[in-house]
């Protein structure tokens, strides 16, 4: 599965409507990545392939979606984005976390399997 386009209105059906409840709710059983990029910024761009690849890689496990902050600024305006690219990590049961900066792979991957992929092994 390649990396999912989202919308304000996209974020408010998928994980929070924030316009209506004030405690976070994710509304899925798959953890999510959202990447607030920007086409103008040149380490959104270094990222995206990155991004592109680790969405196929994790087919079926993980789910990572693309927020254009010049179209939606209101859902920018929410999370307080100053800088980007900005990654939202998403698990299924706990409080999304944000981290600013452009990730190298082997980092993005050291968060999805510890705080996102966190299946026990037998």
């Amino acid at each position: 599965m390649a990396t999912i386009k989202l919308t304000t209105e996209g974020f408010k059906e998928k994980f929070f409507d924030y316009t209506q409840k004030t405690n976070w709710e994710y509304n899925d059983t798959v953890p999510a990545i959202i990447d607030f990029y920007a086409d103008w910024c040149g380490p959104c761009k270094m990222v995206a392939p990155v991004l592109e690849e680790l969405s196929k890689e994790y087919d079926g496990k993980l789910k990572i979606y693309k927020v254009d902050t010049e179209v939606e600024q209101e859902l920018s305006a929410v999370f307080g984005i100053r800088s980007i690219p900005s990654i939202l990590f998403v698990p299924v049961d706990a409080q999304p976390m944000m981290q600013a900066g452009a990730l190298p792979k082997a980092a993005l991957e050291d968060i999805i399997t510890k705080e996102l992929i966190t299946e026990k092994v037998n």
